[in-house]
């Protein structure tokens, strides 16, 4: 069976505050410290009502599922509590709903466990989650000691996998979160629990944790080269601890963009692209890797490697990332090739991405849905 046999189509929105002011761009960092006074509530109000909307016509125009995440302190998204959005949009959609998420160690995880559970019981069993370590800019906006990071996260996911599967009350007692009565209420609707996946860029103490646990990952911020090591990795490590692995377990993410031909694509989808890159991923070496956030092996690596958040032009960006703007037939066609070469069916879609405005979202939204996974659930496209 081909993995081409069994695609899923995830819409991924960021939802980002874009209409920054000016001067943004003579900044050093657009996270942690960039002034919460560029932030006009009337605006955001109006995205956030844009943002629903986007995420409702996805699920109308029969995408899969769609997804949100967290972050803090930036303009990068809105978005610094996803399961209220998730909450917002469960009784209009009848899609499978992700929060790829939030940390469980900037939470108390008994509270997660319920949130996540509240979610899932609500929505009929229809909800994922995925479990970041969170970025290196959000140990500067929340008040957890980046050096014991990575101990914490470890902590707090075997709180939440006991509190969903094994009957309270329980005891619980570890280095960071102890619990006399570890009995939540409600429990997941989805058994064990719902699906759950960690969220890394490729550090080997991630990828082994995420096997360990037996659970799914989803990789970002990485060249696609790197991601293909990372994913095989990881279905080494998952098959050493004794787990089965199916296509998905793993997500990658694309960025796309469609259009009556290839010129149109590039030239509406360009702008955007380079916004995101150059922009919104704008910060500096300090917010990035705070001391202790990571390993001494992995600290090296990240030095030696490229620069994932500096400038680029698009045909450098095109080259080493899964980016993608063309006829349907040069969507489909690129993303049957990456999700071949991976092995991997579930596709994570940027289709709103930087400061493109909401036309353009609505178009890439529905001639993605009704031109691009036609010809890739019908198999017919020529792969290159």
């Amino acid at each position: 069976m081909s993995v081409l046999d069994d695609l899923e189509f995830i819409f991924f929105h960021l939802m980002p505050y874009a209409p920054l002011p000016d001067g943004y761009k003579e900044v050093d960092s657009l996270w942690v410290d960039y002034p919460n006074s560029n932030f006009d509530p009337v605006q955001g109000h109006e995205l956030y009502k844009r943002y629903w909307s986007e995420l409702l016509l996805a699920d109308k125009l029969g995408y899969d599922g769609v997804f949100v995440n967290e972050h803090h302190n930036t303009q990068f998204t809105m978005n610094a509590a996803p399961n209220l959005t998730a909450a917002a949009i469960i009784p209009h959609t009848s899609c499978r709903i992700g929060v790829f998420g939030t940390p469980p160690n900037f939470e108390y995880p008994n509270r997660l466990a319920e949130e996540y559970a509240m979610l899932d019981v609500m929505s009929g069993g229809r909800l994922e989650v995925a479990f970041p370590l969170g970025t290196g800019m959000e140990y500067w906006a929340n008040s957890v000691n980046p050096a014991t990071a990575r101990a914490r996260f470890r902590e707090g996911l075997d709180v939440i996998l006991k509190a969903w599967t094994q009957p309270g009350p329980m005891g619980y007692s570890g280095d960071f979160y102890n619990y006399r009565y570890l009995n939540p209420w409600p429990t997941p609707y989805q058994k064990p629990h719902p699906p759950a996946y960690v969220v890394g860029s490729g550090s080997e103490e991630t990828v082994e944790l995420a096997a360990e646990l037996g659970l799914g990952y989803s990789v970002v911020f990485i060249p696609t080269s790197a991601q293909l090591r990372v994913f095989d990795r990881y279905r080494e490590r998952l098959a050493h601890h004794g787990h089965a692995l199916d296509s998905k377990k793993l997500t990658f993410g694309v960025m796309a963009y469609v259009a009556e031909t290839d010129k149109q694509a590039q030239e509406e989808f360009m702008p955007h692209c380079m916004y995101f890159f150059e922009n919104a991923l704008k910060t500096t070496p300090r917010y990035l890797m705070p001391p202790g956030y990571l390993t001494v092996p992995e600290f090296r690596k990240r030095l030696s490697g490229p620069d994932v958040h500096g400038s680029a032009n698009w045909d450098e960006l095109t080259a080493i990332n899964r980016i993608v703007a063309g006829t349907p037939e040069t969507v489909a066609s690129a993303i049957a090739h990456w999700a071949e070469e991976a092995d991997v069916s579930r596709i994570s879609l940027n289709l709103a991405l930087g400061d493109m405005p909401h036309w353009k979202v609505v178009k890439n939204l529905t001639l993605f849905a009704e031109e691009v996974i036609p010809r890739l659930r019908a198999e017919k496209v020529a792969v290159v």
